[in-house]
């Protein structure tokens, strides 16, 4: 089996990147500046600025057409997606984005404006706001763990329970079934170990878990896991 690279990510495997800081621009004779003053208007145009967050969902039968039929809406009430996950999951295909809106807007709104593609599309959908939060464990460092073997209910449910147990936090879950003859279950998740949590003593109670279920388990650091 060969290590399989990923890219280095910083310490805490759910963090989002941050956005760099402006330039500061170097000190330059000329004659003296006065402060930037803004008119009403000028400044009613910079509070604009100011955004809420929804989340929203979408789920229906695959068909070609959903993405661009949400985008739209989301583009024409003025929405931005600033963080989304698509997939089709047994035939159906399903969204969830994070969407920034003007300050004051109403998801009621949005949610009525999606009504109209989704009836089109046979989706259902949801508009839901969020609150914009720390994640958890911050400074905690990213794992992946790998579970390969036959599918048989209760695989998802032990470790993650395990992971719980030790504070370790899911970031991602995806899981397949691959091969027609023989089909193999496939794991992968990506999970940050909190400061002070030993990886050595979850990464045991993690095989103990698969050799229970019969299924080889694999707990390695982000940098270089090994499928």
């Amino acid at each position: 089996m060969l290590p399989l690279r990923r890219p280095a990510r910083e310490s805490g495997a759910c963090r989002t990147s941050r956005p760099s800081r402006a330039r500061r621009h170097r000190h330059t004779e000329g004659p003296e500046r006065r402060p930037t003053t803004f008119s009403r208007a000028q400044s009613t145009a910079v509070v604009a600025f100011r955004v809420m967050h929804v989340a929203v969902t979408a789920v229906g039968a695959d068909r070609p057409g959903i993405v661009a039929a949400v985008s739209r809406v989301l583009y024409d009430v003025g929405g931005n997606i600033e963080d989304s996950r698509m997939a089709i999951l047994g035939g159906h295909f399903a969204m969830v984005l994070i969407v920034a809106l003007p300050d004051g807007a109403d998801p009621e709104n949005l949610q009525r404006a999606l009504a109209e593609p989704a009836g089109a599309l046979g989706l259902i959908t949801t508009v839901r706001p969020v609150a914009d939060a720390p994640p958890p464990h911050a400074g905690g460092t990213p794992y992946v763990v790998s579970v390969y073997g036959a599918d048989k209910p209760g695989i998802v449910l032990q470790i993650s329970e395990a992971l719980a147990a030790a504070e370790v936090n899911i970031c991602d879950l995806a899981t397949h079934v691959v091969g027609d003859q023989e089909p193999v279950y496939v794991m992968i998740l990506e999970v940050d170990v909190p400061p002070g949590a030993g990886p050595e003593t979850i990464g045991s109670a993690l095989k103990v878990i698969g050799s229970e279920l019969g299924v080889d388990v694999a707990f390695n650091p982000m940098e270089a896991d090994t499928l």
